[in-house]
């Protein structure tokens, strides 16, 4: 019995893997960088926040990387346990925990800041292409988030 499937129905043809596929490839050029700073990748995701924000709530981070609590709150622990960051009761609402950088979470910013230049020198294309790919990929995703929030309204 042969499979007859059309073009929408090809791996190739997806959307979905092909932003999963590139996903996988461009935190693989990361990894051996990140490794050198001790950190993963969502690690350093959160510690990017921090560094731009200062002291965010859990929910305010949550917010920014699209990730859940029960994503979130092990990570955090882990970050934590590791003395790169420190999470404390807000002053003003006892219910928001507020997170903010360690010491040793400030000072691995002066050692990471050669990474986005590493990285885009890494993906072998063009800055141009690499800055129009980004607008469009922040376009998607803003897009699917006013979708999400009216569909949960």
């Amino acid at each position: 019995m042969t499979k007859q499937t059309g073009p929408e129905l090809t791996l190739d043809s997806q959307l979905c893997f092909s932003l999963y596929a590139a996903s996988r490839a461009v935190t693989a050029l990361y990894r051996p960088m990140l490794d050198e700073l001790g950190l993963t990748y969502p690690q350093y995701l959160v510690l990017l926040v921090l560094w731009e924000r200062g002291p965010v709530s859990v929910k305010e981070l949550g917010d920014a990387l699209h990730l859940d609590s029960g994503t979130l709150s092990p990570l955090l622990k882990r970050m934590e346990s590791a003395s790169l960051l420190r999470r404390r009761r807000s002053e003003e609402d006892e219910r928001s925990v507020l997170v903010e950088p360690t010491e040793t979470g400030r000072d691995l910013r002066a050692r990471a800041l050669g990474i986005p230049e590493r990285l885009t020198c890494g993906m072998g294309l063009p800055l141009d292409e690499l800055t129009e790919l980004h607008t469009r990929l922040r376009r998607l995703n803003d897009s699917m988030t006013a979708v999400r929030q009216k569909e949960g309204q």
